[in-house]
């Protein structure tokens, strides 16, 4: 009698374990965005930014940049990049607004970054230049565009990978504008 238990308790192990794993996979599908990787820097300081200078004779953003008064956004982008181009009109229009932009330009070819910017326009009030990739690794990125919502004191109220559209822009980005 005790093996017939020991048998029938044996064959609830792969039912249960499937019902355990379709619980992870709804929790996924759950989060407000399901294919978006949760950042490990929200409500965390923004790292420092270590760049080079990209446009001649301008200092590259640093840390006081970060924490200047006010929300501001910290996007990385490259001139190889796709979707960088189809973004770069909404940051722009980001800028004209009076929001900061600054730009980590991520490895890539300094000519060609400044082209793009003279062909496209330059919403950008800070930039530099991330030519090995270490702030993208500091700043946790998986690819270009992504960009950042930081606030008055440096701390990270926003991740959002891929290009900012006016719907990302309208639900995700500009309420976080009022606090700043």
């Amino acid at each position: 009698m005790a093996d017939g238990r020991r048998i029938r308790s044996w064959v609830l192990i792969p039912p249960l374990a499937a019902l355990g794993l379709a619980g992870l996979f709804l929790a996924g599908l759950m989060r407000d965005n399901p294919d978006e990787l949760p950042s490990m820097l929200a409500a965390r300081p923004a790292p420092a930014l270590a760049l080079t200078p990209l446009r001649p004779g301008e200092a590259p953003p640093g840390p006081a940049d970060l924490t200047a008064p006010g929300v501001k956004l910290v996007n990385f982008w490259a001139s190889w990049c796709a979707p960088c181009r189809v973004e770069h009109p909404m940051l722009v229009e980001i800028a004209a607004r009076g929001i900061p932009v600054i730009g980590v330009n991520y490895k890539d070819d300094p000519d060609k970054a400044l082209a793009f910017l003279r062909e496209l326009g330059d919403p950008f009030t800070r930039l530099g230049a991330d030519p090995t990739g270490r702030n993208g690794i500091e700043w946790g990125i998986y690819g270009v565009p992504e960009t950042f919502v930081i606030d008055g004191n440096g701390t990270v109220l926003l991740r959002h990978p891929g290009p900012i559209t006016r719907e990302v822009f309208r639900t995700r980005i500009a309420p976080l504008l009022q606090g700043g």
